[in-house]
């Protein structure tokens, strides 16, 4: 946990000095290079395009981090794994002398029927990584609240109205930046406060208190795949989170 804050701590000190920059960058090289490697499914070397482009890609997440964000480095992997897959379908897309029509697979499968297939490859992978990655961060900042994944599911609401009246309550927590800010301190939902804000009652509250913490961690922490996914679970009712 110490060094999370201490990585966070250098990237926002890097913003304003430049050597520090250049030194953060300089020191994680070795996972720079991890990650374009992983990316590629090869060792990355310097002469390779993808090794200059996670450089910059790590630096532009340096500028654009801040801690509600979740941990430096998952979201920097995210940025750099964002940035090569851009760098891939734009060098796919201008390989003139690759022919449409010609097999590119073992089933004869040409890039012509990629394309029509409506789904970018590209992207498809970008994304499942980029979500095995946010739940495995989102696994770890649970635990630190006593929270596993099974909890959530064992105390998540199961009849509707349940379910939107927490999803109402968490709407209204979301926006209550005192609120979220004595969560994180606290490690606990300020139930007095949601209740009386909210206007559900308590004692629904009570019931599922471990969903509800879940909940508005994942608000607090910009896991934009895992709340976009549960948007379209919860979301014909109008029980946004």
């Amino acid at each position: 946990m110490e060094q999370r804050h201490g990585i966070a701590r250098r990237v926002m000190a890097a913003r304003h000095d430049t050597r520090k920059a250049e030194d953060l960058i300089r020191d994680y090289l070795p996972f720079i290079r991890a990650e374009a490697s992983k990316f590629l499914g090869r060792f990355c070397t310097e002469q390779d395009d993808e090794n200059s482009i996670a450089m910059i890609a790590f630096h532009e997440a340096m500028e654009s981090y801040s801690p509600v964000k979740g941990a430096f480095l998952p979201y920097a992997s995210l940025v750099i794994r964002s940035r090569l897959t851009d760098y891939a379908r734009r060098e796919a897309r201008h390989q003139d002398q690759v022919s449409l029509d010609a097999p590119i697979s073992e089933e004869g499968a040409s890039l012509m029927d990629m394309l029509e297939d409506g789904t970018d490859r590209f992207d498809e992978s970008a994304h499942r990584e980029a979500a095995r990655q946010e739940i495995l961060e989102l696994g770890g900042v649970l635990a630190t609240f006593g929270l596993s994944f099974s909890d959530i599911a064992d105390n998540c609401p199961r009849q509707a109205r349940t379910l939107e009246a927490c999803a109402g309550a968490i709407r209204w927590a979301a926006s209550d930046r005192e609120l979220l800010e004595q969560l994180l301190r606290t490690k606990k939902v300020p139930m007095a406060r949601l209740a009386l804000g909210s206007g559900v009652e308590r004692k629904t509250l009570e019931r599922h208190r471990k969903y509800i913490l879940a909940m508005l961690v994942i608000q607090t922490n910009g896991y934009e795949i895992i709340r976009g996914h549960l948007r379209r679970v919860l979301g014909k009712g109008g029980a946004r989170v």
